[in-house]
């Protein structure tokens, strides 16, 4: 059995239905990367995981969210506050504004163990320091006394994965956490999470737009696009034979050879807004396939060769278009 299991998700907020119907899995020593563009559904599937729905006037409508055993989606708060940090870890977009800019990095790692593991202060310190060591933090014990201020952006994004880990959890989310970083410090964050991930055994949900993130990451993968499941598969089956003409279109988007001489393909028009869907496919007034049912019928969900997708003229499927 999966650590996590979503099944049929859907979700409101002030009478707007953002996710639709999604469904995903993941297990302890593997990485699921949630890739889409902006507008996706992408960060409201890990607030919905982590609980946090309500503080955006969310809740949950219909499906289930069961993690170990625990479904979490009818789980009260209080309870919920005992996972969250200690068995669910939740690492922010941008590191910038995720840590108390007058607090010490120390103190701040700190909190985690001391409230979910019950440490006492210098316990605390040691396991801190220890983990910003792991993390490759030079000088660990001198930047633990730290403000926020005194460091750059990747290793404040190191500071966010230690208090992530602080409390040994099971589950890590990280929702696009090298989107505010440079290429070089995104590509180091991101091998620090995957190497994390194989030596503790703990399963990562890698929530990206960059599709070469996933490629070179992820084990397996889920294409949300407006709120719905595109396709989802193995990463390497999906690089091979994409079904879905939008999962097709965002693999296009990664950089090539042939963008040194000026063209770099990018997918038409834009994701549409969460109150005005489109009937029918939601990405239909984008996709090259389109056809007639395609505007006012939603294609069902359909398995091939091990992986899901929802299209009603799938690319590499023999269906005729």
């Amino acid at each position: 059995m999966a650590l996590l299991t979503v099944e049929n998700l859907g979700i409101d907020i002030h009478g707007i239905r953002p996710l639709d119907g999604v469904s995903f899995s993941v297990d302890k020593g593997e990485i699921l990367g949630i890739v889409g563009e902006s507008g996706s559904g992408k960060s409201l599937t890990a607030l919905s995981v982590i609980g946090l729905l309500p503080l955006i006037g969310g809740r949950i409508l219909r499906g289930s969210i069961r993690f170990d055993g625990i479904d979490l989606a009818t789980l009260p708060e209080a309870e919920f506050r005992r996972l969250r940090g200690r068995r669910i870890a939740f690492i922010t977009q941008n590191p910038m504004t995720s840590l108390d800019p007058v607090m010490r990095i120390g103190a701040q790692i700190d909190q985690v163990s001391m409230l979910h593991l019950g440490l006492d202060a210098r316990a605390a310190q040691a396991r801190s320091i220890e983990i910003m060591a792991q993390l490759r933090i030079p000088e660990a014990a001198t930047i633990y006394h730290h403000f926020p201020h005194q460091l750059s952006g990747g290793m404040k994004q190191r500071i966010v994965i230690a208090m992530a880990l602080a409390a040994d959890p099971d589950l890590i989310i990280a929702d696009e956490p090298t989107t505010a970083l440079d290429v070089t410090i995104q590509a180091q964050i991101v091998d620090l999470l995957v190497e994390l991930v194989r030596e503790r055994d703990v399963a990562l949900i890698l929530i990206t737009h960059d599709m070469g993130v996933v490629a070179q990451t992820c084990d397996r993968v889920v294409v949300l696009y407006a709120g719905r499941v595109a396709e989802s598969d193995a990463v390497a089956a999906i690089f091979e034979r994409p079904r879905h003409p939008y999962t097709r279109a965002l693999i296009g988007c990664i950089p090539r050879d042939e963008t040194a001489h000026g063209n770099l393909t990018g997918i038409p028009g834009a994701v549409p807004s969460v109150a005005h869907y489109p009937a029918g496919c939601r990405f239909h007034p984008r996709c090259p396939r389109r056809g007639a049912p395609c505007d006012h019928i939603v294609p069902v969900s359909a398995a091939m060769d091990g992986g899901l997708f929802a299209c009603h003229f799938p690319e590499n499927s023999g269906v005729a278009r």
